[in-house]
């Protein structure tokens, strides 16, 4: 669906008030998430259930925004950035409130996993959406910055969770968090919309469409009644009595009317929704998508678990006495913003394959995680966590990479699908990181299995887009007059 645009996108001024917003706002819902690891140890304290159990918990509230996400920027384009931003803030707040009163996991994965998942995926679509109105030569810039709040909230929130849990315990904790997400109501203040959200467009539509189907039916009826003189007494003057054999025709023919418009709107739906189907089946004839929809998913099911473990796996092995100023979950998101900005930099290299490169992250991220089993150390693991937390920022090339295999006109849908993966392997990784751990009593079978899979998934993408097989005409080059119309159509990728 096309809204069209009611301004031109400013590239400053209020914009950059609208920036700061989406910051902050993307700041207080993804920071409890992206931190989730620090309170995993707490959860399984206190209820005393498997770690494949609790960790759907951490998978989830990571992993629903990313599968609803067409769902998430269907409710952007209808309504408006503005309306969303505010009831994800209710979400957010709400379930991280009703988390403080959970009297076992499986309450814990629906408040916690489910409803704060789905608030942070409103916002997030939300927040993009906005931000893309408004900047159209300074876009990059913008969504880069507001990109940062969701590692600058889990930094903070890690540290800052840890010293609210030593003081108020994991309730207060959660209290506290849940009313400082309130603040997302208020940022939505500053999303003053540019564009007129589609859903007014289509009741101003419909009201025209009515309007005009009113008066074309009192045209088509004076047209098909003789004129009467108005001596001559007809059957339409309401002194005279009409045959009771002669009014059903008029409903009936209405009614024929109505079943034909229905079965022409099912119709098209089915034509719609066959098209559709056909296109996304052209996806994935492209042997590198598919490849790319294997590697995101191998990596997210791979790389996300030591953001959830991490600190379980210090503690549990005895390499942090209590909990540390800066906990591992911290570094990775540290890491992870300079990860983002680093590989988005390079990535704009003309040079340089952002497929290559993507792989490459993938085949780094790996090796670090087979590595963690064999690290002794308090700072090995640290050292483990910089170089995980900066080949997560793989993120931020994902549509770079999803340009240049399908090209510009179908990043749109292709973008969708493979976050559709990315949810699924983070939602599916934790738990199976966890039932390993209750099967073996240890992590080292649980990490060898997740560097296995991104190494799996980044050897299946290098393969894949060798120059000895034949191409496929979506394998497009990252070229630069591809570049102007990627910053021109991002809104719809990232939402």
């Amino acid at each position: 669906m096309t809204v069209q645009n009611t301004k031109k996108a400013l590239d400053g001024g209020w914009g950059w008030a609208v920036v700061a917003a989406c910051f902050l706002a993307l700041f207080l819902a993804y920071g409890s998430p992206q931190s989730v690891g620090v309170l995993y140890p707490e959860w399984l304290s206190v209820y005393q259930q498997g770690k494949g159990m609790t960790a759907w918990v951490g998978s989830l509230v990571s992993g629903v925004g990313l599968i609803a996400s067409p769902i998430c920027s269907a409710c952007v384009v209808n309504f408006g950035a503005r309306p969303v931003t505010i009831f994800s803030g209710v979400m957010v707040s709400g379930g991280l409130m009703l988390s403080a009163f959970a009297p076992n996991v499986q309450f814990l994965i629906f408040s916690y996993g489910i409803v704060v998942g789905l608030g942070c995926g409103l916002v997030y679509a939300a927040t993009m959406t906005i931000t893309c109105q408004y900047f159209d030569k300074r876009r990059g810039l913008a969504l880069g910055i507001i990109s940062t709040g969701t590692s600058a909230g889990g930094f903070l929130y890690a540290t800052g969770q840890n010293e609210l849990i030593e003081l108020f315990g994991l309730d207060g904790c959660l209290l506290i968090i849940g009313s400082l997400a309130l603040n997302i109501i208020a940022f939505a203040g500053l999303m003053r919309p540019l564009h007129v959200p589609a859903y007014y467009l289509k009741q101003k539509a419909a009201a025209l469409e009515k309007v005009e189907s009113q008066l074309l039916e009192k045209v088509v009826t004076s047209d098909l009644d003789p004129v009467k003189p108005p001596s001559e007494k007809t059957a339409d003057d309401p002194l005279i009595a009409k045959d009771p054999a002669e009014s059903p025709e008029p409903a009936l023919e209405r009614s024929f009317s109505i079943c034909a418009v229905m079965v022409e709107v099912i119709k098209k739906k089915q034509r719609s929704y066959s098209s559709y189907l056909r296109s996304m089946a052209d996806l994935f004839r492209d042997r590198v998508f598919g490849a790319l929809c294997v590697a995101i998913f191998l990596f997210s099911l791979g790389a996300f678990p030591p953001m959830l473990f991490l600190e379980d796996v210090a503690q549990s092995q005895g390499l942090a006495e209590g909990l540390s100023l800066f906990p591992l979950v911290s570094i990775v998101q540290v890491s992870g913003v300079l990860g983002k900005l680093g590989l988005g930099s390079m990535v704009d290299i003309r040079w340089m394959n952002s497929v290559y490169l993507y792989a490459a992250t993938a085949l780094g991220a790996g090796a670090a995680l087979l590595a963690i089993p064999l690290t002794k150390s308090y700072a090995g693991l640290q050292v483990i966590s910089v170089a995980i937390g900066f080949m997560s920022g793989n993120w931020s090339i994902t549509a770079y990479v999803t340009t240049a295999v399908v090209g510009i006109e179908r990043l749109t849908e292709a973008y969708g699908i493979l976050m559709f993966f990315g949810g699924t392997g983070i939602m599916l990784g934790p738990p199976v990181v966890g039932w390993f751990f209750d099967w073996m009593q240890s992590y080292d079978l649980a990490f060898y299995f997740s560097g296995v899979c991104v190494l799996l998934g980044g050897t299946i993408l290098i393969v894949s887009s060798l120059p000895c097989w034949s191409r496929h005409e979506g394998e497009e080059t990252h070229a630069s007059d591809e570049e102007q119309e990627y910053a021109d159509d991002l809104v719809a990728a990232v939402a």
